[in-house]
């Protein structure tokens, strides 16, 4: 009789963390471990950063304020995309490729930022990003491949591969934005 044990998230990190201390683990598993956000290159269950000489196609995307244009995106497996995103509107917003948990996760992150200054209604305080102490050493760069963070009238570019099919969103997630309808949906096909 075989017999798996599962443990919760927030246990299984504590355990990571705790092992990494003692030097039990190597960098190269926590890192692999780590959670879809600030900081990380490649996302798996959402794709990760494409090459400009693979892009097969590019897609424009407003900002408006509490709105995307488009609303929905359709790519295909494999596919990598040239997101070329302009904030139209009068309000600091964010395009953020991932996942439901992972923008209620953010969320929190971009709470942070408002308290701590770096996030006005029209304006991000860029200089004061680098001195926010996230906690464990981590600042607040916002420089991650899945995201940008634009004033109005600002203009960005993300190239992104889709490697396999996913529930994913785009999002903004300064603080209201989400839960005032500012989401939408990709698609992931099969494609090739």
């Amino acid at each position: 009789m075989k017999i798996t044990l599962t443990y919760p998230k927030v246990l299984t990190s504590t355990l990571t963390s705790f092992a990494l201390s003692l030097g039990l683990i190597s960098a190269s598993i926590s890192t692999a471990m780590a959670s879809p956000g600030h900081g990380n290159t490649e996302l798996p269950s959402i794709g990760k950063q494409g090459k400009a000489s693979q892009i097969s196609r590019t897609v424009e995307v407003n900002l408006e304020d509490n709105y995307f244009s488009p609303e929905t995106i359709s790519v295909t497996k494999n596919q990598t995309v040239r997101f070329v995103i302009k904030n139209s509107g009068e309000f600091v917003h964010e395009f953020n490729i991932g996942t439901a948990a992972m923008h209620a996760g953010h969320q929190k992150e971009m709470m942070m930022m408002t308290e701590h200054g770096i996030l006005e209604v029209d304006k991000i305080n860029r200089d004061k990003m680098m001195m926010m102490d996230m906690g464990d050493g981590e600042t607040m760069s916002h420089d991650d491949p899945n995201s940008v963070l634009l004033e109005p009238g600002e203009t960005a570019e993300i190239i992104w591969q889709f490697p396999e099919a996913a529930e994913l969103e785009f999002a903004c997630n300064v603080p209201g934005h989400y839960e005032s309808g500012m989401v939408g949906e990709i698609k992931v096909g099969k494609g090739q």
